[in-house]
């Protein structure tokens, strides 16, 4: 006997992933760099994590903001890479046999990890090219890596209208040695945090982009708002295998190194925690790959036979 899985598994990170695939990759482009150069790589990488077990790909869109393409070419290209970056993970996902869904991602629009330098004035047009080339191909919004509930509201009140399910991601203070509860990048606390951004009409709270040492927190934090809501939420967590950095004045300046404790065995005594903790959607950010989906979809397979 099979029961239905209990929780929701969402792929892991696009960057590192093109990167060992051997795909155009270099710095401040990022993952965008084979979207415009060899679209072929992300098609591949979406087709590793479907291949994995995921349940939801995420789009190569994290890197189609003016200041990691500049402003010339995302003037004149981001809504055709948008759409492409759309296209290709709908493509894989309709050929998966099996109900794959596809999530837009909206990152931050100015800088990651770095809340101060939001632009209210500028976040319009910007959102505005993703969610036009994103929207026909993906199944819901993942709005995600974002610093502060200012940068994620904007985007949020962009395609709240839409009628597709809209994730919100945050990432959070996660300097090693870090004690208190759990706070946003900006220092806003969680619990406020989710409380604004579910207000707001989020279909679900998700924190991303952190070390797995500070998520369990945020998690229970987050649960006990979503304990105050009528309706079902869900609560999401995919985490860095990186270690903690401090924000460099220099965006992108390298790729930093994976940590060693983070296999895909490690990665997922964090996942039996978050879920024991609240979470129902887990999955990898960067550093993350196929090969730690796959540990959390066997995990999945053993807990649901019976």
């Amino acid at each position: 006997m099979t029961t239905e899985p209990t929780f929701t598994i969402l792929d892991g990170g696009m960057g590192r992933l093109l990167e060992r695939l051997g795909a155009p990759f270099r710095l401040p482009e990022w993952s965008a760099l084979s979207l415009i150069e060899a679209p072929e790589y992300v098609s591949r990488a979406h087709q590793a994590y479907v291949d994995s077990g995921t349940d939801i790909i995420t789009t190569n869109s994290y890197g189609l903001v003016p200041h990691m393409l500049g402003e010339d070419r995302f003037a004149a290209h981001g809504r055709t890479l948008a759409d492409r970056a759309g296209r290709l993970a709908r493509e894989v996902a309709d050929g998966a046999g099996r109900r794959v869904l596809v999530a837009g991602s909206l990152p931050p629009l100015f800088e990651s990890y770095r809340p101060e330098r939001f632009q209210a004035g500028e976040a319009p047009r910007i959102i505005e090219s993703l969610v036009e080339g994103l929207r026909p191909h993906v199944d819901l919004w993942l709005i995600e890596t974002q610093s502060s509930t200012v940068e994620a509201l904007t985007s949020l009140a962009a395609v709240i209208g839409d009628g597709k399910p809209v994730y919100v991601s945050y990432t959070l203070k996660d300097e090693d040695g870090r004690t208190g509860p759990p706070e946003l990048r900006s220092g806003e606390p969680v619990e406020d945090a989710v409380r604004r951004t579910l207000a707001a009409g989020a279909s679900s709270v998700f924190f991303n982009c952190s070390q797995p040492e500070v998520m369990s927190d945020a998690v229970r934090a987050a649960r006990k708002v979503v304990n105050e809501v009528p309706g079902a939420i869900s609560i999401g967590v995919y985490a860095n295998a990186f270690a903690p950095e401090p924000p460099s004045d220099t965006p992108y300046a390298g790729i930093s190194e994976i940590r060693a404790d983070l296999d895909p065995e490690n990665y997922l005594k964090w996942i039996e925690r978050w879920l024991a903790d609240g979470a129902s959607v887990v999955g990898g950010c960067c550093g993350i790959g196929p090969e730690h989906i796959e540990a959390i979809r066997a995990f999945r397979e053993k807990a649901t036979a019976g």
